[in-house]
C-alpha cells in the first residue's frame, strides 16, 4: 500500500471508529430507532469508500505488478475472492 494511502485509510478508520462510539452512545442513551439507523449507515458508507481506497491501491500496486511479473491471473482470481467478500 502506497504511504499516502496508508495515511488517509488509517485517519478514515479513526473517524469511523469515533463515529462507530457515537452510535454506540446513542444506543445506550436511548436514541430513536431511525436516528441510529441513519448513523448505522453514514458508517457503513465510510467503511465502503475506505474498502474502495483500499481496492483502487491494490490495483494500482498489486495487480499491475503481478501482471508484469506473469501472476496475472492468480491476482485476479484472489481479487475476484476478495471483491466478493466485500460486496457481500
Amino acid at each position: 500500500m502506497h504511504e499516502k494511502t496508508h495515511q488517509e485509510v488509517t485517519a478514515r478508520l479513526s473517524k469511523v471508529e469515533g463515529h462507530l462510539r457515537a452510535v454506540r452512545r446513542m444506543v445506550e442513551d436511548g436514541r430513536d430507532c431511525p436516528e441510529v439507523l441513519l448513523q448505522i449507515s453514514a458508517v457503513r458508507a465510510a467503511l465502503d469508500q475506505i474498502g474502495r481506497i483500499i481496492l483502487e491501491d491494490h490495483l494500482d500496486i498489486c495487480i499491475v505488478a503481478a501482471i508484469e511479473e506473469g501472476s496475472g491471473e492468480k491476482a485476479i482470481a484472489k481479487l475476484k475472492e476478495s471483491l466478493a467478500r466485500f460486496l457481500h
